[in-house]
């Protein structure tokens, strides 16, 4: 696959998240946001924006854990995306920030 079709992927999976995160189908909106995450994280915006969007899903659940983590992850992809990310990493705050994950297997053809 291309870095035109991961790009691609991460904006799709981002729409199906926050269609989900309206509606209220929260599992299925952080499901999304970790696959947007995992294809984006190499990309400084791209990378910012998936946690923007894990921002806004624990402010809309009330997640405070998920808020001062995703507050910390937002500054960390600023600064340190064009130095190293741990690949595969979901970006929630369930997940230490550093610990590098299996890519999803949905998602393996994307690399």
């Amino acid at each position: 696959m291309t870095q035109l079709q991961r790009k691609q992927e991460f904006y799709r999976q981002l729409t199906l998240a926050k269609k989900a995160l309206k509606s209220k189908s929260f599992q299925m909106s952080f499901y999304h946001l970790e696959n947007a995450h995992i294809l984006g994280q190499k990309h400084v915006y791209r990378h910012t924006l998936s946690h923007y969007w894990m921002l806004a899903y624990g402010i809309k659940t009330n997640s405070s854990k998920e808020v001062v983590g995703q507050l910390f992850r937002i500054i960390a992809s600023v600064l340190f995306t064009l130095f190293w990310v741990p690949k595969g990493n979901t970006g929630g705050s369930n997940i230490s920030a550093t610990k590098p994950i299996p890519v999803r297997k949905e998602l393996q053809k994307y690399f």
